[in-house]
């Protein structure tokens, strides 16, 4: 099949089933190509080791469901560490989930504030209704944790009257939705120094979710592209000035540092 019938049956198919365009947006290597022609990084953004964020590194992290779908340890100590370092820090997130991530920071924060869709949303998407329950299962108690339900898309940030010193955006993670959930993040930034976490910068800590990283470099003011990093040992990307050293990992490259992990299962 000749380059110009494959083109004409591809639009064939988009005309038949229009979410297939989605699909194609959204293929790596178009977001790659984008990031590239756009802003030269070929690799991505460099490394900041998370030594460098978390000098003194020695967090322990409570609760942790090891279960599909959430952060992983090193995600959730960094989002606490971070916390801790801001006094009496306001944290604000957009994706809740199981409440792992913002019920770690409320034992060290002043006030958390999290975003995510509404169960009758979740419910008329289709999703299973022990999954929709499953949200806010950890931090659903906690007090200094505030839960707001609506679309990052929509929502009227404005109505929070609220600035924050630390933000997580971990929601939908296809272009579109990252670009504004960035946008609207860095206008709730309380100050110069206040800091925002994307999670899933990539699938692991090594590779980049193209998609992902397109939609933060376009929701990104132009003066502040150069404050973010990727944060080693991490899925996580980070807004932070300050950075003093950061470089791109080769692969295959040799640790520089390991963790200590405890672990204890409690009920």
């Amino acid at each position: 099949m000749s380059k110009v019938s494959k083109l004409f049956k591809a639009l064939s198919l988009i005309l038949k089933q229009p979410s297939l365009l989605n699909k194609v947006l959204d293929d790596a290597d178009v977001n790659k190509n984008e990031v590239v022609k756009k802003y030269k990084l070929d690799k991505g953004l460099k490394t900041v080791d998370i030594t460098e964020l978390l000098p003194n590194f020695d967090v322990t992290i409570e609760p942790y469901a090891a279960l599909d779908g959430g952060s992983t340890p090193i995600d959730l100590a960094l989002l606490k560490g971070l916390a801790a370092s801001k006094p009496n820090c306001d944290y604000f997130e957009i994706g809740t989930w199981r409440g792992e991530s913002v019920s770690n920071v409320a034992s060290v924060a002043k006030n958390c504030v999290t975003l995510n869709l509404p169960d009758e949303t979740l419910l008329q998407m289709g999703f299973d209704k022990k999954y929709v329950e499953m949200h806010r299962f950890y931090s659903k108690n906690l007090k200094n944790v505030t839960h707001l339900q609506g679309n990052s898309l929509t929502y009227d940030y404005k109505s929070l009257n609220q600035k924050f010193d630390l933000i997580f955006v971990d929601g939908d993670h296809h272009y579109e939705s990252v670009k504004s959930d960035t946008q609207n993040a860095f206008s709730l930034l309380k100050d110069e120094n206040s800091i925002i976490v994307w999670h899933d910068y990539g699938n692991n800590p090594s590779d980049i979710r193209w998609d992902v990283l397109r939609g933060i470099l376009d929701g990104t003011p132009s003066d502040k592209i150069k404050n973010l990093y990727r944060v080693s040992n991490t899925l996580c990307a980070i807004y932070y000035k300050g950075v003093k050293n950061a470089e791109y990992i080769p692969d295959n490259t040799t640790p520089k540092k390991h963790f200590s992990i405890t672990v204890k299962a409690k009920s």
